[in-house]
Formats: C-alpha cells, sequence, structure tokens
C-alpha cells in the first residue's frame, strides 16, 4: 500500500510539463495509465465519459484544435494527447444534479482528469491539461458526432532531459484550509 509520504513526493512532483523529449511511450503504458484512470468514481458509478488516446501523426494533427490564437504551441511535440470526452450521466446522477443543483457530470471529469494525471506521473510521464480547444476541429479529428464535448485534453509524454521540478507555490493553509471540530 502506498503511503501518505509517498503520495505527498508524487503530488509535488506533478506539474504541467510543456516539453516533451522525443522518446515515444508504449502503447501499452497508454493503455494501463489511462485504464487506471478509468477506475476514478463517478456520481452514483454513471462512468460519463470516454478516453481517446492518440499518437503519431494523429496527435499532431489534433494538437492543431487546441492551438488557436498561438495557444498551447508544444502540444505539437506531445507523443501522446488523451481527449476526455463527456459522454452520458445514468438516470440516478441526471436526477441528483437536477435536484440538488450540482453539476455531478463536470464534477466526475475532472476527477478522472485528475486520475489520468497522476497515473501518468507514477509511470515517469509528464503531463499537461489542456483547456484552449477547439472542440470543432476536435471532433473532427476525432471523427466525433457534433454534439460531442471534449472538457479536456491531456498532453503526455516524457519530460526532456534536465526538464527542471519547479517547487509548488501555495497559499498559506490557513486561507486554503479549516478543521471545525464538534
Amino acid at each position: 500500500m502506498i503511503n501518505l509520504q509517498e503520495l505527498e513526493e508524487l503530488y509535488l512532483r506533478r506539474q504541467s510539463c510543456r516539453a516533451f523529449s522525443e522518446k515515444p511511450v508504449d502503447d501499452g503504458l497508454i493503455k494501463e495509465i489511462c485504464r487506471l484512470a478509468l477506475l476514478s468514481p463517478s456520481a452514483c458509478n454513471s462512468q460519463p465519459w470516454k478516453l481517446i488516446a492518440v499518437t503519431g501523426e494523429k496527435a499532431k494533427e489534433l494538437a492543431k484544435g487546441l492551438q488557436d490564437l498561438g495557444m498551447n504551441k508544444f502540444a505539437t511535440d506531445a507523443p501522446v494527447l488523451v481527449a476526455v470526452v463527456e459522454g452520458k450521466s445514468n438516470l440516478t446522477a441526471k436526477v441528483g444534479t437536477r435536484f440538488k443543483d450540482n453539476d455531478f457530470l463536470h464534477n466526475d471529469l475532472g476527477i478522472l482528469t485528475a486520475h489520468l494525471i497522476l497515473a501518468a506521473e507514477a509511470a515517469g510521464l509528464g503531463s499537461c491539461i489542456l483547456g484552449w480547444r477547439n472542440e470543432s476541429k476536435l471532433r473532427s479529428v476525432l471523427r466525433l458526432d457534433k454534439s460531442a464535448r471534449i472538457p479536456h485534453v491531456v498532453a503526455l509524454g516524457y519530460p526532456p532531459e534536465g526538464y527542471e521540478i519547479r517547487p509548488k507555490k501555495r497559499k498559506p493553509e490557513e486561507e486554503t484550509f479549516e478543521l471545525i471540530q464538534s
């Protein structure tokens, strides 16, 4: 079992990686990272998602849908891009969303994405969640229906030799955490 110190080390190592080496990522490793991410929890176990991993020239083509207005230029160098595609929630989660006025679907997709980047980090890969995107271009490359939503794309790959781990800058704990005791 992983201990909290090991988990903290993983969290401290993980950062948004915006440079990738040319080293390819093995298809088996991509599948394993995605398999682990898909173990993440979801409201009423609805699992409202699909992960689509893209490599090679197709990844370079997909990267163009992430680069409008000069953004995310580094995405072209990522050997793997994983599209997080919004699926349908089950009936119980939909009812809960409506009655509790809580966006369970997007919470679930955020949790899935967090699991994906942490699994990638544990496997020695760098990652970056890309929110700037042209969904129409992404849908076209991925051959998805025009109603499909892609809230995140995650760039994955090996960081280049000597890639520096930046120290985490966090707000003071008293601004971000409170323990209320009975």
